[in-house]
């Protein structure tokens, strides 16, 4: 995809892009409140959720239309670009009607190509920056595919925004980053803007800071975030929003560093190596809680913890599927020999308690 570079007239040319604002336009006076002071702190495109889809029925889902001339006096009384999120062609055509500047689509949106492109049908002919949210699982042809359908309908300010992918086990973070997934999207697509979404990445107001930084380690372009002039009592999301003067204090904290492409690439490829670690670590950590329901189990019903004939056989089948996929069979065997020897070391423990 041949895309044109990501601009509104009067931003700086640098990283990185800042798009902030409450999670959702809640009412019209936190919404020109939070604008006026977003933009003391220099920010220059506003986001606000006109149009909010909740997990759960019974949830505040947002103003819709009524909260559109709340972003058009944003506009006029702060100079700011407004931004909202866009899931069906209603809401596309209400946002463009109302003088929108920048449209986003949803992680659950992007998941569906139906939505994708009755969005991309109804943008045909419009010149508008669309950026769009990883899908709530972390497939990136999916991902792909939702970018070239905006791009085959004329779309040419297209960007992406990477808010993380959902997981059962939720552990630090809101949604895993698997930073490898937007790596691999940038060595696919080089001249596609990518942004950082640390709120529903994180989940938590103190994981913001960090995980911009990590982003802009990462050559991320820009940064969307979640920010509330009282974040603590905002409708939805309270707990991944900051204030305007905290975003401010992120933002002027943060190390942007420029590298050369050669040092990017191997940056690149090492976040790469520790995104890959972390996922290890965390899956390991599952298999030996398994491990441990298992002892559990073997305890209650007086089973030995050595079954010979089991142990046997997941070394041959792990042997064989890692020289599947290119891997030796010794070292296969090793680790899977060192993952037994601490299942076993485990259940041992529990073997010892009555």
């Amino acid at each position: 995809m041949d895309v044109e570079k990501f601009n509104l007239p009067g931003l700086e040319d640098k990283r990185p892009i800042v798009i902030a604002g409450p999670c959702s336009a809640e009412t019209e006076e936190q919404v020109l409140e939070t604008a006026k002071q977003l933009a003391a702190q220099g920010v220059k495109i506003y986001r606000a959720g006109v149009w909010k889809p909740r997990t759960k029925p019974g949830g505040f889902e947002g103003n819709g239309l009524d909260a559109l001339p709340w972003l058009q006096r944003v506009k006029k009384e702060t100079g700011m670009y407004v931004s909202t999120e866009v899931a069906t062609a209603k809401h596309v055509e209400a946002a463009l009607e109302a003088g929108v500047d920048l449209l986003w689509i949803g992680a659950r949106t992007t998941a569906d190509p139906f939505a994708v492109q009755e969005i991309a049908d109804t943008l045909k002919g419009v010149d508008i920056p669309v950026l769009i949210k990883n899908p709530v699982n972390p497939d990136l042809d999916l991902w792909i595919g939702a970018l070239e359908r905006l791009y085959n309908a004329g779309i040419k300010r297209l960007g992406a925004i990477h808010r993380g992918f959902s997981s059962y086990d939720k552990k630090l973070y809101r949604n895993l980053p698997q930073w490898h997934i937007p790596i691999e999207l940038h060595r696919r697509l080089p001249e596609l803007p990518i942004f950082c979404d640390p709120s529903h990445i994180g989940g938590r107001r103190d994981l913001i800071a960090p995980l911009s930084q990590q982003a802009m380690d990462l050559q991320f372009d820009g940064l969307i975030i979640e920010s509330h002039c009282n974040p603590e009592k905002a409708w939805t999301d309270a707990s991944q929003q900051v204030s305007p003067d905290v975003l401010g204090l992120i933002l002027n904290n943060l190390v942007v560093r420029e590298m050369n492409q050669t040092t990017e690439s191997l940056a690149a490829l090492r976040r790469q190596i520790d995104e890959i670690d972390m996922s290890i670590n965390e899956i390991l950590a599952k298999r030996m809680r398994i491990s441990r329901e298992i002892g559990q189990y073997k305890k209650e019903h007086d089973m030995a913890i050595l079954q010979t004939n089991r142990y046997d056989e997941i070394i041959k089948q792990r042997m064989a599927q890692g020289q599947s996929m290119g891997m030796d069979p010794d070292f296969m065997k090793a680790i899977f020999e060192a993952i037994h020897e601490e299942s076993v070391r485990q259940q041992s423990e529990i073997m010892k308690y009555k």
